[in-house]
């Protein structure tokens, strides 16, 4: 595909991604003009044409609303000033005011690293009313209490039925999560995967620094897409905890797929002490604490310095410690890193990030019910050490007698198949794939792939699998294929649902998963580590098999 079409398309994907957003959506530049909006932005605000084009400036765009009345009484010239103050002067605001159709609105305001800023907001009238219709209930509920004890009786049982439908509409909230963080994440899938083709592509060429910066634009969006994810799960109660064990080289193992890139990509050095300890607690999310803190530490470590991830015993408890040589900070900034949207201004310069991070581990940390301790020297690195519940595992195998799988380097050859429900997820995987020198085919569906024959003359050396297919889930899906391919078919179960059981699931089948939007580097590893897998199963090179290509 053409490199202008391939940057249309992650356009396209960008903006469509945007737009399916329910919230309206600016960005403005470090002058205070319009970079770009969503139509939900301009249906909410009721703005004309001209306040909506790039180049807008804000200031015109409050003194159209202050001159029609949204802003209240007064000096429209003078509330226009106040309005763009209150957007601009801190590094965010929340504030509500009335629309014009006399919904309530509720804005977020954020200024950027480069002296920009994000606007976004909400129609929130249907919550307001609900506050305001529960505060009536409440002092109706107080009068009726002074009044008798049968009333209050009633009273209770009413207000159980509210707190029923509380949560209810708490589960309904959660599940409006689930599924728009996978329609959210499927476009932002595709423009990642078209990106990283777009790069190899344009390498040594003046479209490279472009496509480096598209794809520094996706890792912004995604890195905020899932801390929100997460602060929503963890404040609605939605994550719970499910306990087992694992040995810690599992968790290493993961660490080392998934940040060995990034650390070569920076120059600095990942190094993972070797253990044999296990411990009890939930995986998945011990496993999300430990990818926001090595990701920090390779994130903040200097070029030439040093991540060490391992684990000591104290007493009835293992101590996983992250280790670095990177930047550090003061004690009396300790409690400063773990609020929300705060970031130390060296941090700030070596690595874009809102402060999220810390804030969601230490939410998991209690969550969890357990320790997160932290020893830091500015200057010199940091120290976070997970105190976690210790366990023996019992293995059918020593992992002596089967040793680490081992990984191909070379790809080419190598026969991928590849199952998505959308098209433009599967062109985008067939051009990165195609490009690594993969052989590769692609389907939408289990019916697609027995009507178009993809199996006839060609068995696959593993599956790239999503979950959620129209007609049935990913792992039933890879499941069919071992009973008609065979059943040490390597797999990995490529999705936007993060949730635990679906992990869990994986596992048990031995799936490997991939989480979107992809990293083409997480993605090569895990292929490369499946087609290791697949050789040392079969005895021969993934590629070589007794189908014909």
């Amino acid at each position: 595909m053409p490199i202008p079409a391939l940057i249309a398309d992650v356009e396209t994907s960008l903006r469509q991604a945007v737009e399916v957003i329910p919230q309206g959506l600016a960005v403005f530049d470090a002058d205070f003009h319009m970079v770009t909006c969503n139509g939900r932005y301009r249906d909410l605000l009721d703005l004309p044409d001209r306040l909506v084009q790039v180049g807008a400036p804000l200031y015109d765009i409050a003194l159209y609303l202050a001159r029609r009345g949204d802003l209240g009484v007064g000096d429209p010239t003078l509330l226009a000033v106040r309005r763009v103050e209150s957007l601009t002067q801190n590094p965010a605001s929340v504030s509500q005011r009335m629309g014009r159709r006399g919904q309530v609105l509720e804005f977020h305001s954020a200024r950027l690293d480069d002296g920009g800023l994000v606007v976004s907001f909400a129609d929130v009238t249907a919550r307001v009313d609900a506050e305001a219709e529960l505060e009536k209930i409440n002092n109706a509920l107080e009068g009726r209490v002074e009044e008798r004890t049968a009333a209050l009786t009633r009273v209770n049982s009413e207000l159980e039925s509210a707190r029923a439908k509380a949560d209810a509409a708490n589960r309904d909230k959660t599940r409006f999560l689930a599924a728009a963080s996978h329609d959210l994440l499927q476009p932002l899938n595709a423009a990642r995967l078209y990106t990283a083709t777009l790069i190899e592509r344009a390498g040594g060429t003046p479209l490279a620094d472009l496509a480096h910066a598209i794809e520094a634009s996706l890792n912004a969006v995604e890195e905020i897409m899932s801390a929100l994810l997460d602060i929503s799960r963890l404040d609605g109660g939605s994550l719970k905890p499910s306990p087992s064990a694992f040995a810690v080289r599992d968790l290493q193992k993961k660490l080392e797929v998934e940040f060995a890139p990034m650390a070569r990509e920076r120059n600095v050095a990942l190094h993972f002490i070797p253990t044999s300890r296990a411990v009890f607690a939930d995986r998945a999310l011990v496993a999300r604490i430990a990818q926001n803190l090595v990701s920090n530490a390779v994130k903040y470590t200097r070029p030439g310095g040093r991540v060490v991830i391992g684990c000591r015993l104290r007493g009835q408890r293992i101590r996983f410690d992250i280790i670095d040589t990177g930047i550090g900070f003061n004690r009396d900034q300790h409690a400063l890193i773990f609020a929300e949207f705060s970031r130390l201004e060296l941090g700030a310069r070596m690595a874009q990030g809102l402060g999220l991070g810390l804030s969601i581990v230490k939410r998991l940390v209690t969550a969890l019910g357990l320790t997160l301790e932290l020893d830091s020297t500015e200057g010199r690195g940091s120290r976070f050490s997970l105190y976690l519940p210790m366990t023996r595992l019992q293995r059918a195998t020593p992992d002596s007698e089967l040793g680490p799988p081992e990984p191909i380097s070379n790809l080419s050859g190598l026969r991928v198949l590849c199952v998505d429900n959308e098209r433009a997820i599967l062109d985008a995987m067939e051009g990165l794939l195609s490009g690594w020198g993969v052989n590769v085919r692609s389907a939408r569906s289990l019916k697609d792939i027995d009507r178009d024959q993809l199996l006839v003359g060609w068995l696959p050396d593993m599956v790239l699998m999503d979950y959620h297919l129209d007609q049935t889930s990913g792992l039933d899906a890879i499941e069919w294929l071992r009973h008609n391919v065979g059943g040490h078919l390597p797999a990995a179960l490529v999705t936007a649902d993060r949730s635990p059981a679906v992990r869990t699931l994986a596992e048990e089948r031995g799936i490997a998963v991939v989480t979107k939007p992809v990293k083409p580097a997480a993605l090569r590893a895990t292929i490369s580590g499946l087609a290791g897998q697949r050789r040392r199963q079969t005895g021969s090179r993934p590629g070589e098999s007794n189908a014909s290509n």
